[in-house]
């Protein structure tokens, strides 16, 4: 038997340690300011993907009204930059840019017709993150979008 082709590359990616708080599984709850009175229920996990090589961020809401997505991390070594390619159950699929700061990582689209920011403020012990999204419609004023909090599922 043969060494599956690219396994060399399947390996961690150090580039990417900033982004080790993330990783897990979590439950999650939150609000959106389109649907009040709601409250969402759902699943996120955040893993190494071919080794490390990428992490990939799978999301599903139990409520019909947030779809359930796919994104997947990586690095640019040389621009010093990360990049998040997401797509989700309605067939939107988009590219965020990603940032990791002291306590926080964010992700953001700067497209006229739709951009889209989410900081992810990540709690001191680990076990619980809070994101806050918001949205610009075709250049118009920064609203609020999709609020969650993820709390640590243990295994």
């Amino acid at each position: 038997m043969t060494a599956p082709i690219g396994s060399e590359a399947q390996r961690p990616n150090p580039a990417l340690a900033p982004l080790a708080p993330l990783l897990g599984d979590w439950r999650t709850t939150g609000t959106h300011p389109l649907v009040p009175g709601t409250t969402f229920h759902g699943r996120t996990s955040f893993a190494r993907l071919e080794g490390g090589a990428f992490v990939v961020m799978r999301s599903e809401i139990d409520e019909p009204e947030v779809p359930s997505g796919v994104a997947v991390i990586g690095s640019d070594d040389a621009a010093g930059t990360f990049t998040m390619l997401y797509f989700d159950e309605r067939g939107t699929s988009r590219r965020y840019t990603v940032e990791v700061g002291d306590g926080e990582v964010s992700w953001k689209r700067n497209e006229a017709g739709f951009a889209q920011r989410t900081v992810l403020t990540v709690a001191g012990d680990g076990r619980r993150l809070d994101a806050r999204g918001r949205m610009s419609r075709d250049g118009g004023p920064w609203e609020d979008d999709l609020r969650l909090t993820y709390e640590r599922i243990d295994r």
